[in-house]
């Protein structure tokens, strides 16, 4: 579904991503960790088709990133570290809005069906800016499934959820999509994941299936590449 090869992304001469090799088969779910300016957010972005890449080839669904971009925006659902709607405008006329901008079918029904998934529909009419930061990150993760897409790209959904509402996340965002998830928080990475990633300097450094892999040796890995030690990377089953 995803396909992420030799990808490079440059600001200038600095190098964010430098050599990012990740396959993401359809459904499935990763995890993707790393320290703060690994290159996380950056990557989410390329493939968001928010930043071009530099080199490299990536691919959603069959669609080349840089050659059939609109194609592969209409795959995807985002959520950034900005919530991404509009403060002035009220919960339910945020979703219809981004509804209609989605050319969703039934619009203002699925808006309010989304509302209630992610349980705001008691705060319908309030204006956003008066919402909390948890708030907002629900209506976040609503208008990224607004139109029920097969592919989720999640930038710490969890940040600003209280602990209920954190725990609540995989029934939240769904299943069956193939989504990439950036997360810090190893354990819910873990339990959530069909596999987790580390990236590092720019490339991704450890790959692993998370069946009979314990948050220990997680946390070992992400340590010891944070640190820059030689570990051995163990391949994903």
């Amino acid at each position: 579904m995803i396909s992420i090869q030799h990808l490079q992304k440059r600001f200038g001469y600095h190098r964010v991503l430098r050599d990012v090799n990740l396959e993401l088969g359809a459904g499935e779910f990763v995890c993707l960790f790393g320290a703060n300016g690994a290159g996380k957010t950056t990557l989410l972005r390329v493939l968001a088709t928010l930043s071009m890449p530099s080199a490299g080839q990536v691919s959603v669904d069959g669609y080349s990133l840089t050659l059939d971009s609109a194609r592969v925006r209409r795959l995807i659902g985002y959520v950034a570290h900005q919530p991404m709607v509009y403060p002035e405008l009220s919960a339910i006329e945020n979703l219809s809005f981004f509804a209609r901008l989605y050319d969703v079918p039934n619009g203002p029904e699925r808006a309010e069906e989304v509302l209630k998934r992610v349980g705001l529909e008691s705060r319908r009419d309030e204006r956003v800016r008066t919402f909390s930061r948890g708030m907002l990150q629900r209506l976040a993760i609503g208008r990224a499934l607004l139109a029920d897409p097969p592919v989720l790209l999640l930038d710490e959904p969890d940040d600003g959820l209280d602990p209920e509402a954190a725990e609540q996340l995989p029934s939240l965002i769904g299943k069956g999509r193939t989504t990439l998830m950036i997360s810090q928080n190893l354990a819910r990475g873990l339990a959530l994941a069909d596999r987790v990633a580390l990236l590092a300097q720019g490339r991704i450094v450890f790959e692993a299936s998370t069946r009979n892999f314990s948050l220990g040796e997680l946390e070992a890995h992400y340590l010891a590449h944070s640190r820059g030690a030689d570990v051995a990377p163990v391949a994903a089953a």
